[in-house]
């Protein structure tokens, strides 16, 4: 029999003061599970009948993401009024002490990302119906795209570990379906799996992370694993602890595209632009932030999984400052901002590690709506000049006037400049560099600061290259329709107000939305704003638009020409990305395709078909005598039995004359021969 439970929210609640009105959100949390479950409905909907339906299966996709969105929004508006803290579960099964869930959890950082893919997803699934009029697998899209959003919600709604690995898989078949959506071009089927397994290699991690801590801990539920942590009492956890930290932030360095294993997303952009957008803003790579954020206390309590935070800061700091750079070289206009996209990742990981919970989910929520915004522009660039280089494009704000101020208003809140969103959420990061303590959380904060001026100097590049000068491209551009730029229209208007929710001395919605369950563990958000702190990193913004200008604002014959960053001995090593693939290729591809391809094909061959041919030459002549005795023991014997009751059936038939008379005495005859019976015997 299945098993609702309901969890007191109190038993939630891992601070040990009063922080805020808490609830367990009624009706509208306990109906939560409708979040995860309509996006997964539509998707195999959309498979069945989506080619049959007026927009072919658009409004059932549309509709599921819209319902997200909606609910995600009211969960928002219903926590401001008091923290809801709720988690409801079916029983699956038991395997002795460890239960099998599966369930929903709403509680403040479930919420923000409900809130986030919801909004997010609904205007790209508005945006993509234009951009993907006309393609051939129309119908299919749209089908992995609610699988996609759907998998994500499954992940974050999971109040287990368990529960949390099924949506995180799902995430990763979703993102190999859409990436390889235009899988005719081999480039595009290669960029799909590399994406795949490199992922895999990273969820071994994830493996090894669910089975320590949740065979350390008796259970699977992040609440009563937190609980523990928190009252810090099972040494057996403790002692594995750092290991199960470990594992589970590989996996999100996989997730979360963190360097050295950042390579799969770059290559990721061969998907439609929809993809790019919701991968980027809402969905796959936001997933390893949030399962860092899920986690946060086992990795911030003295005891536990402590001594991964300088590893998480290094990694965080390093990916934020050379990812970056690479964008400075890149020609695809899609390609610069996934490189973006790995840096502002860095920022995000590199604040868990800091104990900035508060300040990397405030910019992950930032970072969703101006990235959202940046790649949904670009895909309407794309849209319009057929071609993803910057190379064929140059003076396009005077044809897309709409797209081009967008696209402005989005790299400025990306380049963190005053008072667009980006600039509160990354100001919030770089002060909690500066408040933690250590050699990591120094590094981590210059890597911060210069991080923000390679933001600003080659988001100064792409804006120059595709919108001022001249058209360097073909054909006449032309302002994309109004189902593109609606929502590029409003991700703008979220890029501009979305950070005064958190504004240091004047608002802290955001920290009482996400981080109430974990103020007490050290979370910290500035009570006033750090002057010091935004001039810095506002400063390096500005100078990177400055040089940004100096380098990229005049026209020249070509776009090549315009592009001045060659820095002899850099340039080549970022247009190389440091060799990283090269390594991966040769040192791993290639020697797999190789030696250890030749070694596993002659096992095969010589061992695995030795057994597998014996195998069957046994069953073939074990067969061979099977079917002779089939044929003249077993056969002989039923044709004879058949012979024998036809015989008797012959000799029966005589007694079925048709004569009544012939009958009467053969009933007496037999009553004559029982009598005798009884009285013989």
């Amino acid at each position: 029999m299945l098993t609702f439970l309901a969890t007191n929210a109190n038993q939630l609640i891992l601070a040990t003061e009063e922080l805020g009105e808490i609830n367990d959100g009624g009706l509208l949390a306990s109906l939560a599970w409708l979040i995860p479950v309509v996006p997964m409905v539509a998707a195999f909907a959309i498979v069945f009948f989506g080619r049959r339906l007026p927009h072919k299966g658009w409004e059932l996709a549309m509709g599921a993401m819209g319902f997200v969105g909606l609910y995600g929004i009211l969960l928002a508006f219903a926590t401001m009024n008091g923290e809801i803290t709720y988690e409801g579960a079916i029983s699956m099964g038991e395997f002795g002490p460890i239960v099998l869930e599966w369930g929903w959890m709403v509680d403040g950082l479930s919420s923000m990302m409900y809130f986030v893919v919801g909004v997010v997803g609904s205007l790209v699934f508005i945006y993509a119906k234009s951009y993907m009029a006309g393609d051939i697998r129309f119908t299919w899209f749209f089908a992995s795209f609610s699988l996609f959003a759907g998998g994500m919600l499954v992940l974050v709604a999971a109040p287990n570990l368990i529960q949390l690995i099924v949506g995180w898989e799902l995430v990763g078949v979703a993102s190999y379906l859409l990436i390889g959506h235009y899988w005719e071009d081999h480039d595009n089927s290669s960029a799909a799996i590399k994406a795949f397994l490199v992922n895999k290699v990273a969820d071994v991690g994830l493996f090894l992370g669910v089975i320590i801590i949740g065979t350390t801990a008796g259970t699977f539920r992040f609440s009563e694993i937190l609980a523990q942590v928190a009252a810090g009492e099972n040494d057996l956890l403790k002692k594995f602890a750092f290991l199960g930290g470990l594992a589970l932030f590989i996996a999100a360095m996989g997730k979360s595209a963190q360097f050295p294993l950042h390579v799969w997303l770059p290559d990721a952009m061969a998907g439609p632009t929809p993809v790019s957008a919701l991968m980027h803003a809402a969905t796959m790579v936001t997933a390893g932030v949030y399962l860092l954020g899920r986690t946060f206390p086992l990795y911030f309590v003295e005891g536990y999984a402590v001594d991964v935070r300088p590893i998480i800061m290094i990694v965080g700091a390093l990916t934020l400052f050379l990812t970056g750079l690479i964008a400075l070289v890149q020609t695809d206009l899609k390609k610069v901002l996934a490189y973006s996209t790995l840096s502002q990742l860095g920022y995000m990981v590199a604040a868990m590690g800091a104990g900035a919970y508060t300040a990397a989910l405030f910019h992950l929520f930032t970072h969703a709506f101006f990235k959202g915004l940046l790649f949904l522009a670009a895909g309407s660039v794309i849209h319009s000049v057929h071609s993803n280089e910057m190379t064929d494009m140059g003076g396009l704000r005077k044809y897309m006037p709409t797209t081009y101020k967008t696209f402005v208003i989005g790299s400025l809140a990306l380049a963190g400049i005053f008072p667009l969103a980006g600039f509160w959420s990354k100001d919030e990061i770089l002060v909690a560099f500066g408040k933690a303590s250590g050699g990591a959380a120094n590094f981590a904060l210059y890597l911060g600061i210069a991080g923000a001026f390679i933001t600003a100097l080659y988001m100064s590049r792409a804006v120059y290259l595709t919108f001022f000068g001249e058209f360097k491209g073909h054909g006449t551009p032309h302002e994309s329709p109004k189902m593109i730029t609606v929502p590029l229209v409003v991700l703008a208007g979220f890029s501009l107000v979305a950070g005064l929710i958190n504004m240091p001395g004047f608002s802290s919605w955001f920290t009482e939305l996400t981080a109430v369950r974990f103020t007490v563990m050290g979370d910290y958000h500035p009570k006033a704003i750090n002057f010091g702190m935004a001039a810095a990193g506002l400063s390096a913004a500005l100078l990177g638009i400055l040089i940004g200008y100096v380098l990229w604002s005049k026209d020249a014959e070509t776009q090549a020409a315009r592009d001045k960053f060659r820095i002899p001995l850099l340039y080549p090593l970022l247009e190389r990305k440091y060799y990283i693939d090269d390594l991966y290729m040769d040192g791993i591809v290639r020697p797999l395709r190789g030696p250890v391809a030749r070694a596993v094909d002659w096992f095969n061959g010589h061992v695995i078909d030795l057994f597998v041919n014996g195998a069957g030459a046994l069953a073939k002549f074990v067969g061979k005598y099977v079917y002779r005795f089939d044929q003249s023991g077993l056969d002989s014997a039923i044709i004879a039995s058949a012979a024998a009751t036809g015989a008797g059936g012959s000799v029966l038939r005589l007694l079925q004359s048709g004569r009544v008379q012939q009958y009467a005495v053969m009933i007496f005859a037999g009553t004559v021969v029982l009598v005798a019976g009884f009285i013989i015997f």
